[in-house]
């Protein structure tokens, strides 16, 4: 039986997004209220933490599944038999980290993720935090006139750029594994057409919704055309004022608004082992 509604503190990491939730088990069966009011948090701030979480991979999937259907990764594996499951491990002898460029999760896709799920398992004495930026404050920031210019554009989004710099090879050896070639070979193919000003399905608000790992270049621009103006909507987007950063501790997850956010992983952890279970549920396309 769903427990009664639990009442629970919010506590803002920053003035411009992110929160935690203080008092929360989510490893219980949460009642349809306390959810609700988990999601306001999610809505209201963007991205919204956890710490000190019991939970095992199926409790994580579970508690996803209320916000949505799962998607399966196109080039990671699961060691788990689980497919929604992606065990985000970086290796003591690695030098890349996973998700170390500036993103808003797989935008390749048609549909792109609504929700992120991270729940850190192992993290290392210091380094290795998440950094995210709020996508609304970047839109209504800018002046009425660059406003007025991108509202009617759309981008090209693919995978290519990001897994080329982050080099694939690296994960023949590293601690993530990669599907096979010939399904790596295909999902590479990938690519999606979104507006570079996206109108949030639950909340209204226009957010920019281009990001430095997959946006290649502007509908009907070449990408040597797009990359000034690209350049400073990427740079602007990350503005410090727009962010807050989260230090990971072993058993917190956050979960993030794939909509409205970029986020980045530190690229600090050197000689240390990092792994997480990542678990991203499936939204809605971009208009």
């Amino acid at each position: 039986m769903p427990m009664a509604s639990d009442s629970f503190e919010i506590k803002p990491l920053s003035g411009s997004v992110g929160a935690e939730l203080l008092g929360l088990d989510l490893a219980r069966d949460l009642s349809q209220e306390t959810f609700e009011a988990i999601h306001r948090a999610f809505l209201d701030h963007q991205v919204i933490f956890f710490r000190d979480q019991e939970l095992t991979v199926d409790q994580q999937i579970e508690f996803a599944r209320r916000f949505g259907p799962l998607l399966v990764d196109p080039f990671i594996k699961s060691a788990d038999e689980r497919a929604e499951l992606m065990e985000v491990v970086r290796e003591k002898h690695e030098a890349r980290a996973f998700g170390e460029n500036w993103h808003s999760d797989n935008t390749y896709l048609e549909k792109p993720p609504l929700a992120s799920f991270l729940y850190a398992k192992e993290v290392p004495p210091y380094g290795g935090d998440t950094v995210f930026s709020n996508q609304y404050l970047a839109y209504e920031s800018l002046s009425p006139g660059m406003r007025a210019f991108i509202d009617g554009l759309r981008a090209r989004h693919a995978p290519w750029g990001y897994h080329n710099a982050i080099g694939l090879g690296q994960f023949k050896n590293g601690g993530m594994k990669l599907r096979g070639e010939d399904v790596v070979n295909e999902a590479l193919k990938i690519e999606a057409l979104h507006p570079v000003v996206r109108t949030h399905p639950e909340t209204g608000r226009k957010a920019l919704y281009v990001n430095r790992a997959y946006t290649i270049r502007f509908e009907d621009w070449t990408e040597a055309e797009s990359r000034p103006v690209l350049d400073y909507l990427l740079t602007h987007a990350i503005r410090t004022e727009f962010t807050c950063r989260f230090r990971w501790a072993a058993k917190s997850l956050a979960v993030w608004d794939n909509r409205c956010l970029l986020h980045q992983a530190i690229n600090d952890v050197h000689g240390f082992r990092r792994a997480m279970n990542r678990v991203v549920a499936e939204g809605d396309r971009p208009y």
